[in-house]
């Protein structure tokens, strides 16, 4: 299995109920969840912020914008606008999968150090 290093800290992800994958301008890094914290605070008012790919907002967002990208690019609503439109939401979408294909895929759910409850 691949090491995955936290972009904030550079320690070992161990598990993948510890990790955040975050998006920013085509990259997407991995981060620990305090990490993340910890980065969102020091780049609260920075427009170059990292957005969460991975958890609850990512999944609501992959699935709102497979709708969209779905609905525009096979159906002639707003004509090339809304191809245009369903071209710009793959965007999230390809983001999502590089971060399960390349990220989330070499991490374990749970790490066998970590004492289940």
């Amino acid at each position: 299995m691949k090491n995955v290093v936290c972009h904030y800290c550079k320690k070992e992800v161990k598990d993948r109920d510890n990790l955040v994958t975050a998006s920013n301008w085509f990259r997407v890094k991995a981060f620990h969840y305090k990490c993340f914290k910890e980065q969102e605070q020091d780049t609260r008012l920075s427009i170059n912020s990292w957005n969460p790919v991975n958890g609850g907002a990512g999944n609501v967002s992959f699935v709102i914008m497979l709708l969209l990208a779905i609905w525009m690019l096979f159906t002639s609503t707003l004509g090339f606008i809304g191809d245009l439109i369903g071209i710009l939401a793959l965007y999230p979408i390809f983001l999502r999968f590089l971060s399960l294909i390349f990220i989330e895929s070499a991490l374990p759910k749970f790490s066998s150090d970590k004492q289940r409850k």
